[in-house]
């Protein structure tokens, strides 16, 4: 099953503020790298406090933390200097995405007599990071800095709203330079596939900041989407030499080498982050994405061992695991993980696919044909799945066995299977027609609720939301449980603007129904703010 299927994307404004490394080889408690630090200082509180500032110049933000940390807990700085560490420790907790202890700094900043527009706009980004946005416009006010517009920006991201979150970003751009409003209107445009806006907003990250770090993920960023892959290595190149204690450029690095086919290099690459980084859940998540990908699977159980009781099993990991205790001659115990991901996420096509193998494995060939059959019954069905329903009826003795035989080797399924895969490139590369072609070809006059399903969402990507609205009710009658369909049917009356109680209802039924779906809340919010 292809790795997309299992990975997740984190929404973009977390993505902005990732965890810097920690040293190299770095096996130790807080603790103990805390009682390391003070034993190089000794107790001189302003040998930290240079250590601190030090650290965050090279955006090495956990030893900027921890050093401030040891210079404000000594009690001894003077007063204005212990304001200024601690506006540069609320600035390293916000880099590091920990906005709980931002906030407790910012109070502790304010109570110590520091004030002003530039610790609003912190609290801001820190109510942000604690998905308070309604609170972090609030905080904001009327500041017209172009930082404000910044945070602005991602707040009206966080509440689904990207026309009001464009109009920030174009303010503040008008408002005066800034390179991490720039790097996030950046990001936003290549979101949106405007790639030549980016372009011109790349630049003027690069006449501000040509050699930072922010300025060189966004091209490679840029570069990846725009199938310049060379171009993309060498930026992350430049920056994996010129920020060697950050880890976001090794882990965009291996992304890419993954994309490339370069597969031993990936691991290469995350293996440096690991070290650096040992407990980053990004770090872990590639190498367990990766290990899985080269079928080493006693590699995945090791990774994933050690949180075996904290894996959620509808996440990329906890399905991973879940299939290398499978692969490892453990089906009993993979079948009660793929039977919860699939009791939490019904609509999810790989849980369904790997319980009916777990099911196969543990001599339970009946039950295992019962959970394949919406897949191997769907137009949309390939050949791994109706393999797996083939070799469920043999074993179970079932009479479909022949049909699903007959199938595989018939023109007609060769014929599904080509329409069902251009309708798939047509929906990758946005080209809505296509797609609407494609599927309506598949579709014929027969009846299959994720074809339905795909309509609904070209149709409603194309404009036409009347037929959009059609294709997701039908599909909706099919499968009146499923919460990709309540969702559908949601979504393209929220994209149409009306009927927006009915909106509401069936994106708050998805939410019920599956609710650590990230896109499925997010619509829903979008739908409540209208």
């Amino acid at each position: 099953m292809a790795t997309g299927m299992r990975r997740a994307i984190l929404p973009s404004f977390l993505h902005r503020h990732a965890r810097a490394g920690l040293p190299r080889g770095a096996l130790i408690t807080p603790a103990l790298a805390l009682a390391l630090v003070l034993a190089g200082c000794g107790d001189n509180p302003a040998a930290h406090a240079a250590k601190a500032r030090s650290a965050f110049a090279a955006q090495d933000f956990v030893t900027a933390r921890m050093e401030a940390l040891s210079a404000l807990d000594s009690g001894k700085l003077p007063a204005a200097d212990s304001q200024a560490l601690l506006r540069l420790l609320a600035r390293a907790q916000l880099q590091m995405g920990d906005g709980d202890g931002a906030q407790a700094t910012l109070t502790r900043l304010e109570d110590a007599g520091g004030g002003g527009p530039a610790v609003n706009r912190m609290k801001a980004e820190a109510a942000l990071l604690r998905g308070l946005p309604r609170q972090a416009l609030s905080l904001l006010g009327q500041d017209g800095d172009a930082d404000a517009w910044r945070l602005r920006a991602a707040a009206h991201q966080a509440l689904g709203d990207n026309a009001q979150a464009l109009s920030a970003f174009r303010q503040g751009m008008a408002a005066g330079d800034n390179v991490q409003l720039a790097r996030d209107y950046a990001r936003f445009l290549i979101t949106a596939e405007d790639f030549a806006g980016a372009d011109q907003v790349l630049a003027v990250m690069q006449r501000l900041d040509p050699k930072g770090l922010d300025t060189a993920m966004v091209e490679g960023a840029l570069r990846v989407r725009q199938g310049q892959l060379d171009a993309a290595g060498a930026a992350y190149d430049r920056a994996i030499a010129a920020y060697p204690r950050r880890i976001e450029p090794l882990i965009e690095r291996a992304n890419l080498a993954d994309m490339q086919s370069q597969l031993d290099r990936a691991i290469g690459l995350i293996g440096k982050a690991a070290r650096l980084a040992p407990g980053d859940s990004r770090v872990l998540d590639l190498q367990v994405q990766f290990a899985s990908e080269k079928g080493d699977w006693e590699k995945v159980r090791q990774l994933l061992a050690p949180h075996e009781v904290d894996l959620d099993p509808r996440t990329p990991n906890g399905l991973t695991y879940a299939e290398a205790l499978l692969r490892l001659g453990h089906p009993e115990q993979a079948r009660v993980i793929f039977a919860r991901a699939l009791l939490l996420s019904p609509q999810n096509p790989y849980s369904r696919m790997m319980l009916a193998e777990a099911q196969l494995a543990t001599g339970d060939p009946g039950t295992a044909l019962r959970t394949i059959r919406p897949l191997s019954d769907s137009l949309l069905a390939g050949q791994r799945e109706l393999d797996l329903a083939l070799r469920a009826a043999r074993a179970a003795g079932d009479p479909s066995a022949d049909a699903l035989a007959a199938r595989l080797r018939s023109g007609q399924w060769q014929q599904d299977q080509r329409l069902a895969a251009d309708g798939q490139a047509a929906l990758g590369r946005r080209d809505w027609a296509a797609a609407i072609t494609a599927y309506t070809a598949l579709l014929g006059n027969g009846s299959d609720p994720e074809v339905l399903k795909r309509l609904a969402v070209a149709y409603t990507s194309a404009g036409r939301h009347q037929e959009a609205i059609a294709y997701a009710d039908r599909a909706l009658a099919q499968a009146p449980r499923d919460p990709d369909m309540l969702h559908i049917a949601g979504l393209v009356r929220l994209n149409a603007g009306q009927d927006m109680a009915a909106a509401q209802h069936l994106l708050r039924r998805a939410v019920d129904a599956d609710p650590a779906n990230r896109l499925f809340r997010a619509d829903l919010a979008r739908a409540q703010a209208r």
